[in-house]
């Protein structure tokens, strides 16, 4: 199992958690979201993923190799392939919470802060990249603590890792580069606590990646 991806990228970070949770063994292929114009828009690449986005998963079945995008897609691979320890409860108004915490990360957050979205901003726009980004980081935290008030415990959703909390980690490390105030998300900041006292969330910090700069 190979999984091509930024050692930076949030997207990515979440796979390499969700792989370091299920203690499942893969190797790492670094694609430079900026170097030479960007990897990603390599030809070679681009016939893995035509979106020309990390991560992708490189995984083998019944003697073929497959490739798998997006972080969420992957996730539920995973969780089905591997389903213990599960990173989704048991119960279905449980999941369905720690999909809609995920989600508000992954389609309301993430890709209106992304390198491409900031990039048009500010040559096609002439806007202010990061008080656009900075914008949109806060306004999707706000969103996610008024829902996780109702379903935490020690965790997003109760007192077991989910997809939320996967995707949580990465967004509060992004939100920090773009000068939000983490601190006003207590509960937030309570469990990225919780998380990072995990192995699983501590080797797959970006600072902890073979491509790290």
């Amino acid at each position: 199992m190979k999984l091509y991806g930024y050692w930076r990228s949030s997207a990515s970070w979440r796979v390499r958690t969700a792989l370091a949770f299920k203690k499942v063994a893969f190797d790492h292929v670094g694609v430079h979201l900026v170097k030479d114009g960007g990897q990603q828009h390599d030809e070679g690449y681009r016939e893995y993923n035509p979106m020309a986005q990390v991560p992708t998963l490189e995984i083998e079945q019944d003697g073929q190799v497959f490739y798998i995008g997006q972080s969420l897609a992957i996730l539920e691979y995973l969780e089905e392939r591997f389903p213990h320890p599960a990173l989704l409860p048991a119960d279905a108004l449980g999941r369905a919470r720690a999909r809609q915490l995920a989600e508000i990360i992954n389609s309301g957050i993430h890709p209106l802060q992304n390198l491409s979205v900031l990039t048009k901003v500010r040559e096609e726009l002439g806007g202010d990249e990061r008080a656009w980004g900075k914008q949109v980081i806060e306004q999707g935290l706000q969103a996610y603590e008024k829902i996780a008030r109702m379903s935490s415990g020690r965790f997003s959703v109760g007192d077991s890792v989910s997809f939320a909390d996967i995707c949580l980690v990465p967004q509060l490390y992004n939100a920090r580069r773009f000068a939000v105030e983490t601190s006003e998300f207590k509960l937030l900041e309570r469990i990225e606590e919780s998380c990072m006292e995990l192995e699983a969330f501590q080797v797959s910090h970006p600072s902890r990646q073979p491509d790290a700069v």
